[in-house]
């Protein structure tokens, strides 16, 4: 009942909040049809690996606490609630009494609990009990029905915008615009910079009508060799034009996304208004950025990059190939976002197109996307692809101006989205709307 995910994040804080439990992963969020009271929305699953001082009698008291103190009523066995926190698995415990069976009864046929349980431990095993069956945990989800319907992760973009479910098979895709207030970016550098207040609402509500859902707005550009200008800068350009797109009607159910790699900029951004971090650098560029990702609890998108915008081309060597690379680097960054607190269901992935690689391995990961999106450790998660009049693009049509490069730019947003993108990052809103739109009516059927 309620906002789903919001009531699910608020029980990891306040599971956190009396100091003996300590949320360490959490796997994404699973939508299911809600089963034994068939007439009520549908269910939102997930699981969480956690730290305890408390036996499991005593964490069983704290979870009920929990439920409790978020004003959980059961209105009839089985029917809607806004949390139900159950205890799935501790440690090599098998116990059962009136209150508590470990581990969880049936869990072995349900698919919703085996597979967040699945992302977070594949390979354990059950307590060894004769009354519990061997196999690994992935083993045991191996041999489920498959479903008509597969079970969908979710991921929340903002409030009054539908969630990104990227396992559903006739999902749209996301048309991220591009609002560069700066002036310098490669492609339309000046554009939108120190334009009046009226001039720069236009361009957005164009943005909008045209198709897009969510605008990212840039203050400091990462094209090869740009100038990095101070923190208090990017803030000056960022600032102003989330205040606008929040004040502007048409805006109301917009998601608004941040391009920084600066913690400092996030923060303050998503304190105005915004919804989304998108961290070219995956928090490599700010020690602070991943942490900072997440006390602010929001929505975040990881790309892989290496170096800095001034040393990334030469660093385009992967000796085992650049799809096995850049998923493993990718894996680091999740991994190193969830030990920062970032929960897996507010993460988005982004493998770096033109950041970090030559003109041929752009192509590869375009051609590939799909085996990358599949990688251990990597599914579940919604993927941005960001080839808009990028330079590998103008280099193979002979296009030398960026901003006629559309075509070019079509194509490598159909790949994208044959591949597995949930969202597409563009320049031209209206004319790549148009060509996502045809391939979702190609491939997601």
């Amino acid at each position: 009942m309620g906002d789903r995910v919001a009531m699910i994040e608020q029980a990891c804080k306040e599971m956190e909040a009396g100091g003996k439990i300590k949320v360490l992963r959490t796997s994404s969020l699973w939508e299911t049809k809600a089963m034994y009271v068939v007439d009520q929305d549908m269910f939102v699953n997930g699981a969480c690996e956690i730290e305890t001082t408390l036996g499991p009698m005593e964490l069983l008291d704290e979870l009920q606490a929990v439920e409790n103190r978020m004003g959980r009523v059961k209105v009839i066995d089985k029917g809607p609630r806004n949390i139900d926190l159950d205890i799935l698995l501790y440690e090599d415990v098998a116990m059962k009494n009136e209150r508590l069976q470990l581990p969880h009864a049936l869990m072995l046929e349900r698919e919703f609990v085996l597979r967040p349980l699945c992302e977070l431990i594949p390979e354990a095993h059950l307590p060894q009990h004769d009354a519990l069956p061997d196999g690994a945990l992935k083993e045991h989800l191996s041999r489920l029905p498959v479903l008509d319907e597969p079970l969908s992760p979710l991921s929340p973009l903002a409030a009054g915008q539908p969630n990104i479910t990227a396992y559903q098979r006739n999902r749209e895709t996301r048309i991220m615009s591009i609002l560069n207030v700066t002036p310098d970016s490669f492609s339309d550098g000046g554009k939108n910079f120190n334009n009046d207040e009226a001039t720069l609402a236009k361009t957005i509500r164009s943005h909008i009508s045209a198709g897009a859902t969510i605008l990212d707005i840039g203050g400091q550009s990462t094209r090869p060799g740009a100038v990095q200008v101070s923190a208090k800068e990017e803030l000056s350009r960022i600032l102003p034009a989330v205040d606008l797109i929040r004040r502007i009607p048409e805006a109301k159910n917009i998601a608004i996304s941040i391009d920084t790699y600066r913690a400092d900029v996030a923060e303050e951004s998503i304190k105005a208004g915004a919804h989304i971090i998108n961290d070219v650098s995956a928090g490599l560029m700010d020690d602070n950025m991943l942490s900072t990702m997440g006390k602010l609890g929001c929505t975040v998108c990881l790309m892989h990059m290496r170096g800095t915008p001034e040393t990334m081309n030469k660093l385009t060597s992967y000796p085992d190939g650049v799809v096995e690379g850049v998923a493993r680097e990718l894996l680091d960054r999740v991994r190193a976002a969830e030990a920062a607190g970032v929960r897996r269901w507010r993460i988005i992935l982004d493998p770096g197109i033109g950041f970090a690689k030559t003109q041929e391995q752009n192509l590869e990961l375009l051609r590939r996307l799909d085996e990358l999106v599949q990688y251990p450790g990597l599914q579940g998660f919604p993927w941005l692809v960001g080839t808009s009049r990028k330079a590998f693009i103008g280099k193979i049509t002979g296009v030398q101006e960026a901003k006629s490069r559309t075509w070019g730019t079509a194509a490598a947003i159909a790949a994208a989205v044959k591949g597995g993108s949930d969202i597409v990052r563009v320049h031209d809103v209206a004319e790549m709307a148009q060509v996502a739109k045809m391939a979702d009516a190609i491939w997601r059927v």
